[in-house]
């Protein structure tokens, strides 16, 4: 996934009530970015760290630029989270994600019961599988890319449809998008969600496909690249 448009860089000097960060310009102006992530984005920020922004000129927005990307001085770290279904549609469709192949229609938001999950991918045959996204930004000990990073209600939602799905005869994928290029494996953040880890490994136990991903960043553009071992 490319930038249309380059990139702003700046300095993070406080985010606050969830979406509003404060950034410091080159020229020293102190603008208000949106901020497309609701979670703590814990490791994801200090005051100082650089950040690259997109520019949005348009007259009903209130706030003309939004946070993509912060740097930790070792990587750049995506934290908008409206990014990673679009990403995971383009890692299938260039063949990346190796296990999620041979499927002739990709459908974001499916609608399932009362509840939409991500992608819904289609054979000719008309077999289906559910993909669920999540992106992935807190980093743990021992370079271990963790989710979630805050207590997610939704996320465990989210896992008891898919365990619901397999048991029901139809194929589903857990499939964790790492924003991130210092850390080596996935495991879920017991110490912050311990029931969303426990579902976790109840999907898996269930049959539910558990997927890890990590992309390379840079300020051009964000790329879906490898797997990454999952360890429950």
């Amino acid at each position: 996934m490319q930038f249309q448009d380059p990139l702003v860089e700046g300095t993070i000097l406080k985010r606050y009530k969830r979406f509003l960060a404060d950034v410091e310009l080159p020229n020293g102006e102190i603008i208000t970015a949106h901020t497309a992530n609701t979670g703590s984005m814990k490791t994801c920020w200090e005051p100082g760290w650089k950040v690259l922004m997109s520019f949005h000129d348009n007259p009903k927005r209130k706030l003309k630029y939004s946070l993509e990307m912060i740097h930790n001085s070792t990587t750049w770290i995506g934290i908008n989270t409206s990014l990673p279904n679009k990403m995971a549609v383009e890692a299938i469709e260039n063949g990346t994600i190796k296990e999620l192949q041979g499927y002739a229609k990709i459908k974001p938001e499916a609608k399932i019961g009362n509840s939409r999950i991500d992608i819904l991918l289609t054979r000719e045959n008309a077999e289906q599988c559910y993909v669920e996204v999540k992106n992935v930004t807190l980093l743990g000990e021992k370079k271990k890319a963790l989710f979630p990073d805050a207590v997610s209600e939704r996320g465990q939602k989210h896992l008891k449809e898919l365990t619901g799905l397999v048991k029901d005869g139809i194929r589903s994928a857990m499939l964790y998008i790492v924003q991130r290029e210092d850390v080596t494996s996935f495991s879920p953040a017991d110490d912050i969600d311990p029931e969303y880890g426990r579902l976790l490994r109840e999907a898996k136990k269930a049959g539910v496909e558990i997927l890890c991903y990590q992309c390379k960043l840079t300020p051009k553009g964000i790329e879906v690249i490898k797997p990454l071992p999952v360890e429950l």
